[in-house]
C-alpha cells in the first residue's frame, strides 16, 4: 500500500469523521492501515447524497462506488484512486459485497421519503454501520459477526441521534416514530444491544477488537438520549469532549471496547 495513499485516507477521515479517525488512532499502526481506507471510504459514501441537490447525480455518485466495489468483488483490475486501489488491498469478496449493501441502503438519503416503519430503519442502521464495522472486522481477521452487528447497530443509532437536528433542519424525517418515548425505547434497545455484544467480548479476537473501537461513546450518549428523550432534537446528547476522549483511551488500552 503506498504510504501517498494511506495518508490520504487517513487525513479525509480526519477532517471528516474525527471520532472514527481518534478511534483508528487509538489502534495499532497495523490496525490503521486496514482501518483507514475503509473508514475513508464510508466518508465519500455517505458525503455523496449530500454534495448535490440533484437526485439523478447523487445516484451517479453511489453508482460509481458500486463499480468500484464490484472491480474489488471480482478480484481483477481496479480503477487507481487514493481511496479505491488501498481499498481493494484490504476487502476480500464478502466484504466488498458487505459495504455494495452499505451503498445501496445509503440510496435513502438522497431523497426526503420517511422511513417506512420501524423494521426499514432498523435496516438502514444494520446495513450502513453494521455492515461498516463487520467489513472492518473481516479486513482485520475472523469476526464474530452477531458481535459485531449489535455494536454496529448502537454505534449507528447513537450517531444517528447526534445527527437528527441537522437532519430535520434539512427537511428530513430521520426517525419513524418522533415522540419521545418512542425515541427513549430506541436508545433503550440500543443499550441492550450494546450490552449483548459487550457480553461477549471473549469471543472476539484481539485482532478484531480495533473494528469496535468507535462504539466507545454509544453506551454515554444512549444512556443520556433514554434519560431524557429531548436531548435528541436540543443537539445535547454528546458527551463533553475530555471526558469522551478518556473513555477511548482507557477503552483502547483495557481492550474492552
Amino acid at each position: 500500500m503506498e504510504t501517498a495513499d494511506l495518508n490520504a485516507c487517513a487525513d479525509l477521515v480526519r477532517r471528516a469523521d474525527p471520532d472514527r479517525f481518534m478511534a483508528a488512532m487509538a489502534a495499532p499502526v497495523a490496525a490503521r492501515r486496514v482501518l483507514f481506507p475503509i473508514y475513508a471510504f464510508n466518508v465519500e459514501v455517505a458525503r455523496a447524497p449530500w454534495v448535490t441537490q440533484e437526485s439523478m447525480i447523487a445516484e451517479m455518485r453511489l453508482q460509481w462506488w458500486r463499480d468500484a466495489l464490484d472491480e474489488i468483488r471480482a478480484g481483477g483490475k481496479v480503477r487507481r484512486h487514493e481511496v479505491v486501489t488501498p481499498l481493494a488491498e484490504v476487502l476480500d469478496a464478502d466484504g466488498a459485497e458487505l459495504l455494495d449493501q452499505l451503498v445501496a441502503a445509503r440510496r435513502w438519503d438522497i431523497y426526503r421519503d420517511p422511513f417506512e416503519d420501524a423494521a426499514h430503519f432498523h435496516d438502514y442502521l444494520d446495513k450502513t454501520a453494521g455492515h461498516l464495522m463487520l467489513a472492518a472486522g473481516r479486513a482485520l481477521g475472523t469476526p464474530p459477526e452477531d458481535v459485531l452487528r449489535d455494536a454496529g447497530f448502537a454505534q449507528g443509532l447513537a450517531n444517528w441521534m447526534r445527527a437528527i437536528p441537522a437532519l430535520e433542519q434539512s427537511g428530513r424525517i430521520p426517525l419513524p416514530d418522533g415522540r419521545p418515548e418512542a425515541v427513549g425505547a430506541l436508545a433503550a434497545e440500543g443499550l441492550r444491544r450494546l450490552a449483548r455484544a459487550r457480553a461477549a467480548r471473549s469471543g472476539v479476537p484481539r485482532d478484531v477488537r480495533p473494528a469496535l473501537l468507535p462504539a466507545w461513546q454509544s453506551g454515554m450518549i444512549l444512556r443520556r438520549t433514554r434519560k431524557v428523550p429531548a436531548r435528541v432534537a436540543a443537539g445535547e446528547v454528546s458527551p463533553a469532549p475530555i471526558l469522551s476522549r478518556a473513555v477511548l483511551m482507557a477503552r483502547a488500552l483495557s481492550g474492552r471496547w
